[in-house]
């Protein structure tokens, strides 16, 4: 049973596409708008190439203790890099960051209904 939540979020940019591919990719768009985003553990994809080459992957996991938000983040980078790879688009410069849940700040509310035991 996990304890802990991570966000982990995963950017880079398309590099080299063939038109096919930008065609494909453009066709495919409103699926994948920043509107609609949202944290899964399949990784959900986000962009907007009309705009810029660059593309997000918001992926949602958990774990146990605080370091398994390594693993987290490695397992998220590998989904992501596969992804772009099964369907052949180039890509570059690669980031993540993750946030572990957990020890985020609760807001007002948040803390209300804890302290009346609803949490």
């Amino acid at each position: 049973m996990s304890t802990r939540t991570f966000r982990i979020t995963v950017r880079g940019s398309f590099d080299g596409l063939t038109e096919a591919q930008r065609a494909e990719l453009l066709a495919d768009a409103a699926q994948h708008d920043i509107l609609h985003a949202k944290f899964t553990p399949e990784g959900d994809l986000t962009y907007d190439l009309a705009a810029r080459p660059s593309f997000t992957f918001r992926f949602l996991a958990g774990g146990e203790a605080e370091e398994d938000i390594l693993d987290a983040t490695a397992h998220a980078e590998l989904a992501a890099e596969g992804w772009l790879t099964e369907r052949g688009y180039g890509f570059k410069r690669l980031t993540s960051r993750a946030q572990d849940l957990t020890l985020a700040p609760q807001s007002k509310r948040q803390r209300q209904a804890a302290a009346r035991g609803e949490a």
